[in-house]
């Protein structure tokens, strides 16, 4: 499987990008997010998506990410898969203060978000992501090196059947604005290989 950035599709465009074969830069717009009423009861759906569709079952994506800039809080970037305003995942790394950063997930079905997060120290700059699917699951991976990964997500979409649509994404939550750096993605054979212990129940 080749990733080329040419299947690439924008949901919302930035104002400001840069889009090459093995590497994609997005500046950040003030107060852009993606959340959906849980905890905090407010809707925000305006932050840049770029995406690509595939009805591939079986696969895995990887990206790498770098936000030297990253500096206000909420600041983030990470690997997405947006359906729809209601029903979509991310995982990234939000900046909070210059002590730590929450690396963590989003997934959201029927229009309510949760959010899983481990702190992490504020001196990460880069993070690399692996998203794969298993028909209407998915799992979320992290690795500081590209080689290794861990585990940060088993989840299920509802909505994620047949075509689905995943990408990228970078926004500011706040009043801030940062450079957002993509590079050395691939799509693979699914890495995230089929459970080996527990029988699944007669009517899966």
């Amino acid at each position: 499987m080749k990733f080329d950035v040419n299947n690439l599709q924008w949901t919302r465009q930035p104002k400001s990008c840069v889009i090459s074969q093995d590497r994609i830069e997005i500046v950040t717009q003030p107060h852009t997010d993606l959340w959906q009423r849980t905890y905090y009861h407010f809707r925000n759906d305006n932050a840049p998506v770029l995406q690509m569709d595939t009805e591939e079952k079986f696969f895995s994506f990887v990206v790498k990410t770098e936000f030297l800039e990253s500096h206000h809080r909420f600041d983030q970037c990470g690997v997405v898969l947006y359906l729809d305003a209601d029903n979509w995942l991310k995982g990234s790394i939000e900046y909070q203060n210059e002590r730590f950063q929450h690396l963590g997930s989003v997934v959201t079905n029927h229009g309510y978000s949760d959010w899983a997060t481990t702190e992490i120290p504020a001196s990460i700059k880069s993070m690399w992501y692996r998203l794969s699917r298993r028909e209407d699951d998915f799992c979320i991976e992290c690795s500081e090196d590209g080689v290794v990964f861990r585990q940060m997500r088993v989840c299920h979409l509802h909505e994620a059947k047949g075509k689905i649509r995943f990408g990228v994404y970078a926004c500011s939550p706040e009043d801030s604005s940062f450079r957002a750096v993509f590079t050395n993605m691939e799509l693979t054979e699914c890495k995230w290989l089929a459970h080996d212990g527990q029988a699944p129940d007669e009517e899966c």
